[in-house]
């Protein structure tokens, strides 16, 4: 089952699949199906960190570019979609709420780092700290 596994894994998660439907559990690559599972959790976390961090550079450039806001919409496009898909993610793993109190430092010095890169402006001029809470970030009537 291993080398199914390590050569062609759709064939192998299906037939894990026959597998459980049939009852013969003796018979799973329970080790790999470990993996996957937990690399499945893995995946939310850092789906949901990816767009808390995009959510906080899109809105540090819309604050602090307000010139470029009516030439670029994708900016509020782009923060209305990360705020949709934050909900999303947090709506099918509900457990991962409790993570966001550590995402949230790591997801807004990255943010900086990538506003910085973007917009060309000096990474001191944006808040050592971030400056909305959460609540206000995924609010879709707050915009800074």
């Amino acid at each position: 089952m291993r080398d199914l596994y390590d050569t062609d894994f759709y064939s192998w998660t299906l037939r894990q699949a026959e597998l459980i439907r049939e009852g013969r559990l003796a018979e799973l690559d329970l080790e790999n199906i470990l993996e996957e599972i937990e690399s499945m959790g893995r995946s939310d976390y850092r789906a949901l960190q990816s767009r808390l961090e995009v959510l906080f550079m899109h809105l540090l450039k819309w604050e602090y570019q307000p010139e470029k806001r009516q030439t670029r919409h994708s900016w509020e496009r782009t923060i209305r979609e990360q705020r949709k898909q934050t909900r999303r993610i947090l709506q099918d793993s509900p457990s991962l709420k409790c993570k966001i109190e550590v995402m949230l430092p790591v997801a807004y010095k990255r943010a900086v780092e990538d506003a910085a890169e973007e917009t060309g402006l000096s990474p001191s001029t944006f808040p050592k700290e971030r400056p909305w809470s959460y609540e206000q970030a995924i609010n879709p009537e707050f915009w800074p």
